[in-house]
């Protein structure tokens, strides 16, 4: 082994950092040193009863261990170990407190830094001046200090020795406090590292925010992708008629513009979303409500206006729905529109299926049990020549995760000739919007 290796754990930035964190358990300790050497002259004394010194001592030991088990302490010493010992350990889990196993793990890594953070410090304030001295001497710095003294065989007129025994000293300490920064390291993991139930909640926040985030990454596709499909075919339907019929191409114009700015509106609302969700600065949100079905007719005009014929008919009150069905019926079927008019042909028949008020239903129904409610949605249309059995693609899935969340059901396939899209919605009952 080369010096240079020999001396790399002493002047590494890591060690240094170690060595504080170490000395951080001292002065935590020395409250209760402090407080241990008052109940040792006490008990020696004897001006005390001793049965009231160590009744005393019981409720100091009482008081005393409490902040060992508390998860506020447990999250200082986590916040210790990632900043100076540099180990990537986890933020304790918000919402979840710690169980009996965790405490217990986070009270003996607090005893044990306390515990070797004082050595370390005793070891500091009285061997690194008698090391200094040692060395100083040599160079005539001191030699009062140490002139009249003895230390074992060496006494003040054993300058070399004492030089070696400083140096010795300087090197035994440095590497002290870099092998046990370097054992705290590798020892928080396993005191102060997640719990298997902070484990769980960790996984649960993670899988939540995935969840979060397909959810943002369909609204998008369905928004833009329905806009961006209309305003595709406007502008080959308004290219097409320009010299002939001035007046559609205008209004296939004004089609664009307006689909333009609500897919705009869509947009700012999710990239707003996604921002809170990121934990960003809180500038104010675009809150504006996102669609429902109540804006059906809107869709079924614009996607007329863009060439398809849609023969909707529309059974119930639309106006009754939950929120979170009549949201994502309406991305159903605005990604069914979709679909049609980018892979289908001739016109879309959209039947919209509103259940009125059913019977309460005997507690654990089956879920086609007579009393159930259900929103149904159905998209026909003739295939195009180009179609294939899995038309749609993340449109369809995206179709399918948002069934699948409300606990529904979808088949989508050719039949006859035709590309049939038929989803049934469950309706709980008591919501309205």
């Amino acid at each position: 082994m080369t010096p240079r290796a020999l001396i790399a754990p002493l002047v590494r930035a890591s060690t240094c950092r170690r060595g504080v964190f170490l000395l951080l358990g001292g002065v935590l300790a020395l409250p209760y040193a402090l407080l241990a050497g008052t109940f040792v002259q006490l008990l020696t004394r004897g001006e005390v009863p001793r049965l009231l010194v160590f009744a005393l001592m019981v409720v100091a030991a009482v008081i005393g261990a409490v902040p060992f088990f508390l998860d506020g302490s447990r999250t200082l010493e986590i916040a210790a170990a990632r900043a100076l010992l540099g180990v990537p350990l986890p933020e304790p889990a918000a919402g979840h407190p710690a169980d009996r196993e965790t405490r217990l793990r986070a009270a003996l890594w607090i005893a044990l830094h306390m515990t070797v953070g004082g050595t370390v410090m005793f070891a500091l304030i009285s061997a690194l001046p008698m090391a200094l001295s040692f060395i100083a001497q040599q160079f005539g710095v001191g030699t009062q200090l140490v002139a009249q003294e003895s230390w074992g065989p060496l006494d003040g007129r054993d300058t070399g020795w004492l030089t070696l025994t400083g140096v010795l000293m300087l090197l035994g300490l440095g590497y002290a406090v870099a092998g046990l920064g370097t054992l705290a390291a590798s020892m928080a993991p396993a005191l102060l590292g997640p719990s298997a139930a902070e484990q769980l909640a960790a996984l649960a926040a993670r899988a939540a925010r995935l969840a979060e985030r397909n959810r943002l990454a369909r609204e998008l596709h369905d928004s833009v992708g329905h806009a961006l499909t209309v305003a595709t075919l406007q502008a080959g339907a308004a290219r097409q008629l320009l010299d002939g019929d001035p007046e559609f191409a205008r209004r296939a114009l004004a089609a664009i513009e307006e689909t333009s700015r609500h897919a705009m509106d869509d947009l700012d609302h999710v990239l707003g979303l996604l921002r809170e969700t990121e934990g960003a600065a809180r500038a104010p949100a675009n809150t504006a409500p996102q669609r429902t079905l109540v804006q059906l007719d809107r869709l079924v005009a614009d996607t007329r206006a863009a060439g398809l014929r849609v023969e909707a008919r529309v059974d119930g009150e639309l106006a009754e729905l939950p929120p979170a069905v009549s949201r994502e019926g309406y991305r159903i079927v605005q990604e069914g529109l979709t679909n049609a008019a980018r892979y289908g042909r001739g016109p879309v028949r959209l039947r919209v299926d509103v259940p009125g008020e059913a019977p309460v239903p005997a507690p654990r129904a089956a879920p086609d049990a007579p009393g159930r409610r259900w929103l149904e949605i159905e998209l026909e249309n003739l295939l195009g020549g180009a179609a294939r059995p899995g038309r749609g693609g993340r449109g369809l899935d995206g179709m399918r995760e948002r069934v699948l969340l409300l606990g529904g059901r979808i088949t989508a396939g050719p039949e006859n000739g035709h590309w049939r899209v038929r989803v049934r919605l469950p309706v709980p009952r008591g919501e309205a919007r």
